[in-house]
């Protein structure tokens, strides 16, 4: 048994009154938006890479001041269950809100910091040991969103309609960087070349900080979930929810993980690595490829809902299949097509099609999250899971992927990540049972 606050013979265990309607649209579009903010913060980073590259990390090779600009883009992550654990005790003893609106804060306060950041012109060696700092704050500060953002979410949705409105958790995130695409294609369109490596590349990170007023203005306003309120009333908040998700729920950690791992090795190739691939080796425009990512992508999310009616209508079990199948067939394809074409309509195609790949990958995998853990521990399991999958191929994928291109010199070469992680998706979707229909677990 779990230690818990709570003196032997309490914490029965009851089930909350149902959310209204109202209160749980109220809860997914809040854990949406936030979700949007905190990814657009934690995202322009990907898309300023090229720019970033000779200011951070000069070099003769303008590939290995990309690649060390990637490399810290991945360091973030390393924070990130650092995070996840002290943001899920936070939400699990606390309330889910409470660490909610602590994520969206620091995260605008970091990115606002970087937009701030002297150049190595300026500060010599100081300035890529302070960019590296600021990027750790953040991955620890994002360590905590999603995790929350979904539990939150999903203890507030009507019931069999979880994967419908925790739709909205990763259309926030997606979309997120779709908005930093747009952000830094439009700051592109306005400075030039000189601009933007003076001055323009603050401007995207700066406006964090009104962005994330607006989510704590939205955030504060919100309840904490029943569930959770049904759980303090039970007395039933475990005293170290870390220690106890590791001892009584392992094998569903490993399940996240391995969902994550594929969800995320995945997506973050369509995400930072496309944009890289297409300025730096196919020698497209940068505002055209950002444009192309922000059209992409948006579009791509409008198939998102969809995938969340399947998920509540077929489960998540056959969803996630076709999402990693789908990633069997396309992997190739995708990549022959960025190398071959010169056209940013096909370009942007390609993005439509990836992610909406993506999404049939991730609508279902939110909420199957949630239903692998009891309420005490919700937030922790899930962020915990989902952090260590994210660091193995998250953060690490655009690396990986320039990297590999490197390396072997062919371009094509990123479709071998592709297919490695989506195979580890389907692997571990064996593994689950169906819990689409079941209530959450108490």
């Amino acid at each position: 048994m779990s230690e818990t606050t709570s003196p032997p013979g309490t914490g029965t265990g009851a089930t909350p009154a149902p959310t209204s309607t109202l209160s749980a649209r109220r809860a997914a579009i809040a854990g949406g938006v936030g979700t949007l903010i905190e990814y657009y913060d934690f995202s322009v980073y990907a898309f300023l890479a090229v720019t970033l590259g000779p200011l951070f990390f000069p070099s003769e090779e303008p590939a290995v001041s990309v690649l060390l600009t990637l490399a810290v883009f991945g360091s973030a992550y390393v924070m990130r269950p650092l995070g996840g654990w002290f943001f899920g005790r936070l939400g699990d003893r606390r309330g889910r809100k409470h660490a909610l609106v602590v994520t969206v804060v620091t995260m605008g306060v970091f990115s606002g910091l970087l937009g701030l950041l002297p150049d190595f012109a300026t500060a010599g060696v100081l300035a890529p040991v302070l960019l590296v700092l600021v990027r750790l704050a953040q991955g620890f500060s994002a360590g905590g969103e999603i995790g929350g953002a979904a539990t939150y979410v999903a203890e507030s949705a009507p019931p069999g309609r979880r994967g419908l409105y925790g739709s909205l958790t990763p259309i926030g995130s997606t979309l997120g960087f779709s908005v930093a695409a747009a952000v830094v294609g439009l700051v592109t369109a306005v400075t030039s070349a000189e601009q933007m490596a003076a001055w323009g590349w603050r401007i995207p990170f700066l406006i964090a900080v009104p962005l994330a007023a607006v989510c704590l203005w939205v955030r504060v306003a919100l309840e904490d979930t029943a569930e959770f309120e049904a759980m303090a009333e039970q007395r039933e908040v475990v005293r170290s929810p870390l220690l106890t998700v590791v001892r009584e729920r392992p094998g569903a950690v490993l399940r996240v993980v391995g969902i994550a791992i594929a969800m995320n090795g995945t997506g973050y190739i369509g995400l930072t690595y496309f944009s890289t691939y297409l300025i730096q080796t196919q020698g497209f425009d940068k505002e055209a490829v950002y444009w192309a990512s922000a059209i992409g992508i948006a579009l791509a999310c409008t198939t998102y809902p969809l995938a969340g009616m399947l998920t509540d209508r077929f489960g998540r079990r056959p969803v996630l299949l076709s999402a990693y199948a789908l990633y069997l067939v396309i992997a190739w394809p995708a990549f022959a097509l960025l190398g071959a074409t010169s056209s940013i309509v096909v370009v942007t195609l390609v993005y439509v099609v990836y992610m909406a790949v993506n999404g049939l990958a991730q609508v279902p995998a939110f909420p199957q999250f949630t239903e692998l853990f009891p309420r005490r521990i919700r937030y922790t399991g899930v962020a915990l899971g989902f952090n260590i999958g994210t660091i193995l191929a998250g953060g690490t994928a655009p690396y990986v992927a320039a990297q590999l291109v490197q390396s072997t010199g062919d371009p094509m070469s990123p479709a071998f990540w592709v297919l490695g992680v989506a195979v580890v998706g389907v692997a571990t979707v064996l593994t689950l049972r169906e819990t689409g229909r079941d209530r959450l677990p108490v």
